[in-house]
């Protein structure tokens, strides 16, 4: 199923979850970023539902349902085959640690928008008014039902602004996680921060530094997730939030590796490599290393991230300055690297000269007999049948011959077994009962 389909599923389903609260007496309403989408004619990832039912009602009312955080208000209704949050309607005492609320009072939906953090993220629509068409910003599509707005977020999206419900300065002391949030919202959306809400993100850009890492991390990995990113990148420098993010202040750059990156596709570590470029990263493998643990550390990178993120850095190095002498071999090892095509892509923001070089001689590479990454003639266990001794000389013994076939000194399995034999004792190998 795709993505239209599975988008299509969710609001269907939402919708009777909606229709089953109404019809039991209850205000019921799609709320937040999937209303802001669907006013804006793009298709939401998921819908939710806030309402005036409390969490045991919720309970009475659906067959399926569990605990998101009931304590939140917060339940997952089981609908159509599809999850939705339903959420009752809150406000919000005083955010003690900056990030959740000290204690929640059920209330309407005025309040509830009241609590939100940006206008355009605080829009409820009733997806059950029958017969009602509300209009979306100009040259967009009208959406079935009805808009219900307690905080001028419909003006904000016709003048495509990201503006603070109520007083930025509280919204932000409330979590400063949505600092970065207004970045992702405006980069996507293609907005403007409004300048009220702006100058509080500066003037409070260092107090993201109380911010968890792991939400920080998370954040920007859904910033650099979009074509946007480096719109993100930029925003981020303006409001003086790249410095506590990366946890090292860095004078402002062009981003212009950053903005070759073009589309969705883009993997994390990709586009860390283009933007440590941007911010005035000197290749070389001491630095490449220490970027890397900065980096792991600032954003909470996974193993996996890390590891690509270095291992592309490297390889954009080698290609660089080391591809031109490299031997036959370790070029077709490079190129068959599976680091080697973001490597390019990041080469190429880099330096085009170079990354046409090495484009035209991985295709010679390619059009060799044994091309770029063919399967092995020999592994371990033709050698262990051969009655060679497994030990540490194996996998440099099996390199060798691996590099004869990359070569094309070899092409059959008897030439590289023949090849084996013969350099088995100069990579300390021997056989069992020699």
């Amino acid at each position: 199923m795709g993505r239209h389909e599975d988008s299509e599923r969710a609001r269907r389903a939402a919708r009777a979850v909606c229709g089953s609260l109404q019809d039991s007496g209850h205000i019921a309403y799609l709320a937040g970023g999937c209303v802001r989408d669907e006013l804006l004619g793009l298709e939401p990832t998921d819908y939710d539902v806030a309402t005036d039912a409390t969490p045991d009602r919720i309970r009475d009312l659906f067959v399926k349902t569990s605990e998101v955080g009931a304590a939140f208000g917060v339940m997952l209704v089981r609908d159509h085959g599809v999850s939705i949050e339903v959420a009752t309607f809150r406000e919000e005492g005083a955010y003690t640690d900056r990030r959740r609320p000290d204690d929640v009072r059920f209330s309407t939906p005025q309040r509830d928008a009241a609590r939100r953090d940006y206008t355009v993220n605080a829009l409820f629509l009733d997806p059950v008014a029958a017969g009602e068409r509300d209009a979306g910003p100009e040259g967009v599509g009208a959406v079935h039902g009805h808009v219900i707005d307690f905080v001028g977020g419909m003006d904000d999206l016709h003048r495509k602004l990201i503006r603070a419900v109520g007083d930025p300065e509280a919204r932000l002391a409330e979590d400063h996680l949505r600092a970065l949030r207004a970045v992702r919202f405006a980069a996507r959306l293609g907005f403007e921060i409004e300048p009220a809400t702006a100058a509080a993100i500066r003037a409070h850009a260092s107090e993201l530094t109380g911010v968890s890492r792991e939400r920080i991390g998370d954040e920007v990995r859904r910033i650099l997730s979009h074509a946007s990113r480096a719109r993100g990148a930029r925003l981020l420098c303006e409001l003086g939030l790249d410095a506590p993010v990366f946890g090292e202040a860095w004078p402002s750059s062009s981003l212009e590796r950053l903005a070759t990156l073009a589309g969705d596709d883009v993997p994390l570590p990709t586009s860390l490599a283009a933007w440590a470029l941007d911010r005035g990263l000197a290749l070389g493998d001491r630095a490449i290393g220490a970027l890397v643990m900065h980096w792991r550390a600032a954003l909470m990178l996974s193993n996996d991230e890390r590891d690509a993120l270095h291992g592309t850095l490297s390889m954009v190095l080698l290609l660089r300055d080391r591809w031109a002498s490299m031997g036959v071999a370790p070029r077709k090892r490079a190129a068959g690297s599976v680091l080697f095509g973001e490597a390019m892509r990041v080469l190429r923001a880099l330096d085009a000269g170079a990354a046409d070089a090495v484009a035209r001689d991985e295709r010679t590479l390619r059009d060799t007999r044994s091309g770029i990454a063919p399967d092995a003639l020999v592994t371990g266990d033709d050698l262990v049948a051969l009655g060679f001794t497994p030990g540490p000389g194996f996998k440099a013994l099996l390199d060798a011959v691996y590099d004869a076939q990359l070569e094309d000194r070899v092409g059959t399995r008897d030439e590289a077994i023949a090849i084996a034999q013969r350099e088995a004792a100069s990579h300390g190998v021997t056989r069992r009962g020699g």
